[in-house]
């Protein structure tokens, strides 16, 4: 039952008998999960909890290590090299977290900004479970980079910022992700000098020195972020070419939090399919794929947004499932302090039903992004660098599980994301 269970979370759009698969192989393992011996209850658990194709491997990589341990039949050689292999993976993921804290904190946006969270570790775990690869260390360090300006910038748009400061905010990002690659640095640094600059420049210039300290101080530190991560890229050659395709990527975004804030401004609930239809952005799943795609493989610009193009319906289905995610972890307590309404409310509100009908519906749409991707991975075994990109881009719809499973797992710091930090990247396993 566990394995059909398992297996049918593979299923693909229209497989009536995988869906009924899941209902029974279901239903079976909740009846008689109480009478089953230590290990089968334990696999039955973790199954019914989260399916193995909905996890990151690397973090469930010390579960099933721990129960083959328990094994009768355990290989005792291949288990201690399983429990090196992991320790010597995981040096190299601290020493990559050792290095983003140096950056971080020479970044010093904490001693400016006082309203925002500070989740630098969170952030790294949300790298780590898109890429594990120790080759893959650059890509790791920038999608941390990328993941804690995503929490800061919402931030700004969802707890400090008037309507008139976030249209300039948003409005300034915008202007650079539209300029030549020639002009890009001139013009960053034209938006913090009013010398020798169009009247177009100038207008900019003055509306960002408008803005509260705090907001200017994030402002630079978003684009100190993307000179470093485009430089990370390109080095001496590309990587000023780099820079408008990383700005527009953040501009969307932006342009997308502007969005919910005027809908929360207005008392405006729109309609589930007008919510996603901007939430899938506001995810910032476009926004991480956009960034990742230039760190797996030895690509020119061209190719990258060749990739980015033909993939374009794999990110929109995992970037609908880290807002649906979202959503389900975040939404009571969004609700209970008069946020924008999320995912669940719209319908709520749509469908005139309660929330528990609501949870249930947003759960059928994960499902069926599910079996969307499905179908995209099992077509598209390609050239090794496709084949990474893929998998990296569905590995962040497994790290939007882990984050929300029980909660909102970038708002409470000591609950279970806390032991998944703690398992997966500070505590080595023990070898005889």
């Amino acid at each position: 039952m566990i394995e059909l269970l398992e297996a049918s979370h593979l299923a693909l759009e229209g497989e009536n008998i995988l869906h009924e698969a899941k209902t029974f192989s279901t239903g079976i393992l909740h009846e008689r999960v109480s009478g089953l011996d230590s290990q089968l209850f334990k696999c039955a658990v973790h199954s019914l909890e989260l399916p193995l194709h909905w996890r990151v491997q690397w973090f469930d990589i010390k579960w099933q290590i721990s129960l083959y341990e328990q094994r009768e039949d355990k290989q005792s050689n291949l288990l201690e090299l399983a429990k090196l292999n992991f320790n010597t993976v995981q040096a190299t993921h601290q020493r990559d977290l050792r290095e983003i804290s140096r950056w971080w904190s020479d970044l010093g946006l904490m001693e400016h900004v006082d309203f925002t969270r500070d989740r630098l570790v969170e952030s790294f775990l949300c790298a780590l479970g898109l890429s594990q690869e120790p080759r893959l260390s650059s890509l790791r360090k920038s999608l941390t980079k990328v993941v804690i300006l995503i929490l800061v910038i919402d931030d700004v748009y969802d707890l400090y910022g008037s309507l008139e400061e976030l249209e300039c905010f948003t409005s300034a990002i915008t202007r650079l992700s539209t300029m030549p690659p020639n002009l890009f640095l001139s013009s960053l640094l034209s938006l913090f000098s009013l010398t020798g600059i169009s009247d177009a420049s100038r207008r900019d210039s003055e509306q960002i020195q408008q803005l509260p300290e705090c907001m200017k101080v994030c402002f630079r530190a978003l684009n100190d972020v993307i000179h470093e991560i485009a430089y990370d890229i390109g080095k001496d050659e590309d990587w000023h070419r780099v820079l408008p395709h990383l700005a527009k990527a953040w501009a969307d975004f932006c342009k997308a939090l502007l969005t919910e804030a005027k809908w929360d401004n207005m008392g405006y609930t729109p309609s589930l399919e007008e919510y996603l239809s901007n939430a899938w952005t506001s995810s910032s799943g476009p926004l991480i794929m956009s960034h990742a795609s230039f760190f797996v493989g030895h690509m020119n610009l061209e190719d990258v947004a060749d990739l980015l193009e033909r993939n374009k319906d794999l990110i929109y289905n995992v970037s609908m499932i880290i807002r649906l995610c979202n959503d389900l972890g975040t939404s009571t307590a969004e609700r209970d302090r008069g946020d924008a309404p999320s995912s669940v409310v719209c319908y709520m509100r749509e469908a005139n039903v309660p929330e528990d009908i609501a949870r249930k519906h947003i759960k059928e749409l994960i499902n069926q992004e599910w079996k969307s991707i499905n179908a995209y991975c099992f077509s598209n075994a390609e050239t090794p660098f496709v084949r990474t990109f893929i998998d990296v881009t569905v590995n962040a719809a497994r790290v939007a599980h882990m984050l929300y499973q029980f909660g909102d797992g970038f708002g409470v710091q000591d609950g279970d994301i806390r032991r998944q930090i703690l398992s997966s990247v500070i505590h080595p396993l023990a070898l005889n």
